[in-house]
């Protein structure tokens, strides 16, 4: 693993006057993000966690070379990232990290090239694989292991069992723009 970086938090809104930040972790644990070293600041620049505390689903961080709430609410919304090579290494073959999915081949069992793998976000109901094809719109696939039960990180795919009709467009039904409305009525 090479010089990429990988999204370990988001930095919210400052908390309190002496220059501590709300933080998202994208970590587990949650606290964990201070364990890495100093943070990459996108943008650039470099923020060393010197305290923390989990509050709730955040963190509230004091950082270094954050003073007070003025220096604090310039850091609001930017994200923190870690060199690949400051994280350990998975501990077996069933666990990875979600950076190490993003470029990866999403097949159906058959070998079906559905697409590569864009991000992992997760928009609150559990991470999702956004899969892009080769010339053609995204989509997202819900990462459970019924939809996708084999991720193969160093064969660089993952296999994609998807329900009957789960790739066709919708219809629009009688009356919605574009459908024919009934003549009879």
């Amino acid at each position: 693993m090479g010089d990429e970086t990988v999204l370990v938090g988001r930095v919210g809104a400052a908390h309190g006057i002496r220059g501590e930040v709300r933080v998202k972790s994208f970590t587990a644990p949650m606290d964990a993000i201070g364990d890495y070293g100093p943070l990459l600041v996108s943008g650039g620049g470099r923020l060393t966690v010197d305290r923390l505390r989990v509050q709730g689903d955040m963190l509230v961080v004091k950082f270094r070379e954050v003073a007070d709430r003025t220096a604090a609410e310039k850091l609001t919304n930017l994200d923190l990232s870690v060199p690949r090579s400051a994280l350990p290494e998975p501990e077996d073959e069933e666990t990875f990290y979600h950076a190490d999915l993003i470029g990866l081949r999403v097949e159906e069992a058959n070998g079906n090239l559905l697409g590569e793998i864009v991000t992992v976000p997760d928009f609150g109901a559990g991470d999702l694989l956004e899969v892009k094809p080769a010339g053609a719109k995204s989509f997202y696939l819900p990462f459970t292991k019924a939809i996708v039960p084999v991720v193969d990180v160093k064969g660089g795919r993952v296999v994609a069992e998807l329900p009957e009709g789960f790739l066709q467009e919708a219809k629009p039904e009688a009356g919605e723009d574009g459908a024919e409305e009934d003549a009879g009525a």
